[in-house]
């Protein structure tokens, strides 16, 4: 059962009105609402991430490693000794850098297994006029990871009880962030870092009868109903804003150029804020 002990404040006044706006109050017992990351369907992130404007020309870019940093654990009943968020974070974010069209990832994180092979390729080329090119180098490297996830940021639900027959719901808001940083090759400057929150909501529905029906009779019924958005899914859309962001605030600071300059005006790129007059 759920107890539930909320106050509003409200004006005595005729008509009666609710300081607190309906929506808020909504979301305060019911949670936020789960969004609409499905795996059978492209998010809105990764078609706003796929619609970027086309750039001047793609930078070579490499990733070494994108790892968990966050230290956390799944909460009980979960298998105490399984992290919270996946470990395989920089396949994502590979994905996502190719996705965006402005860049194009080269292999660091096998990259003793991509020597190997070479060797082996050398190897069968020895005494032949064959030879074979050498590796690209990158102009930037991204670095980063996952450097939080914060459980229970948000709590709540509401309930009702009536002569033996009850309903609640309960929520729970967790929170990952993400954070990924630009760093130019030649230089070592870091050139842009972006962090980004995620929000994973989970929801629980119950409802019970509790009743005697006759003397020495009790009839008792449960029934529950429980949604977790996948924690997977709101990692992919974290790190696809993360590099999202990377190329609109890149476009913004002159860091790589569009292949139109009129794409500036781009839904995507927001317009500079107006300066204030002295």
């Amino acid at each position: 059962a759920l107890n539930l002990v909320a106050c509003q404040s409200i004006q005595l006044r005729s008509p009666i009105k609710v300081k607190e706006p309906l929506q808020n109050a909504k979301e305060r017992y019911a949670g936020p609402g789960i969004e609409k990351t499905q795996w059978k369907e492209d998010s809105l992130t990764h078609q706003n991430l796929i619609s970027l404007p086309k750039p001047k020309g793609r930078i070579l870019v490499s990733a070494y490693g994108f790892r968990d940093q966050s230290g956390q654990y799944k909460q009980a009943p979960s298998n105490g000794f399984s992290t919270a968020v996946s470990q395989g974070a920089n396949a994502i974010l590979i994905k996502a850098v190719r996705d965006s069209g402005w860049f194009v990832p080269i292999e660091r994180e096998a990259l003793q297994n991509l020597l190997t092979e070479r060797k082996i390729i050398r190897s069968g080329l020895r005494g032949t006029t064959g030879e074979i090119p050498p590796l690209l180098g990158a102009s930037i490297l991204f670095e980063g990871g996952i450097i939080g996830y914060d459980s229970n940021i948000k709590t709540g639900g509401a309930g009702v009880k009536y002569f033996g027959l009850g309903v609640a719901e309960q929520y729970r808001v967790d929170q990952v962030t993400v954070s990924l940083r630009a760093i130019d090759i030649y230089s070592g400057k870091i050139i842009n870092t972006v962090v980004v929150n995620k929000s994973i909501f989970s929801k629980e529905t119950t409802g019970g009868f509790y009743r005697f029906i006759r003397f020495k009779r009790l009839l008792e019924m449960e029934a529950g109903y429980t949604r977790n958005e996948p924690v997977q899914l709101a990692l992919v859309d974290a790190i696809e804003t993360s590099v999202l962001k990377m190329v609109v605030e890149g476009v913004k600071l002159n860091l790589w150029s569009l292949a139109n300059p009129k794409d500036i005006q781009h839904p995507l790129i927001p317009p500079d804020p107006p300066r204030k007059k002295k």
